[in-house]
């Protein structure tokens, strides 16, 4: 992706795009994998660690990132697919290798539809299942 659409992402998402969005938004988008705190602070070091957070927490807001709790190291960060800035319809399980420690997105992969008690109403969710990744097996 050239800056062109990372400035487009933003602004599909209602984010003005500003040269350190644009920075976090390729760190995310290279990585491949969710990210930690941890792993983003030292792929960008031209952003210190309370600018990160911000602008994950902008991110959030407006659907730009999904936020994985319950990995071992925290919060992990992933570029949603999704190109609403009210709504994300790129939800997905994962997947935590318990040898690698590695957080991998199973995209096209449904999630599980859960039925809420009478009053509950749900916000968001996080399904992870823990195991062995293909690599580690081998």
């Amino acid at each position: 992706m050239d800056t062109k659409n990372y400035e487009q992402l933003l602004l599909e998402h209602g984010i003005k795009p500003t040269a350190n969005r644009i920075t976090v938004v390729k760190a995310l988008e290279a990585s491949m994998l969710p990210q930690s705190m941890a792993e983003l602070q030292n792929r960008i070091d031209t952003i210190d660690k309370s600018g990160i957070f911000r602008t994950l927490q902008l991110f959030r807001e407006h659907h730009l990132v999904h936020v994985i709790d319950g990995a071992v190291d925290g919060q992990r960060f992933e570029l949603c697919h999704s190109h609403h800035d009210d709504h994300d319809d790129d939800v997905h399980p994962h997947f935590y290798c318990e040898q690698c420690q590695q957080t991998y997105c199973l995209d096209g992969v449904m999630m599980p539809k859960v039925e809420l008690p009478e009053g509950f109403e749900a916000h968001t969710s996080n399904y992870i299942i823990k195991g062995t990744c293909p690599h580690c097996k081998k």
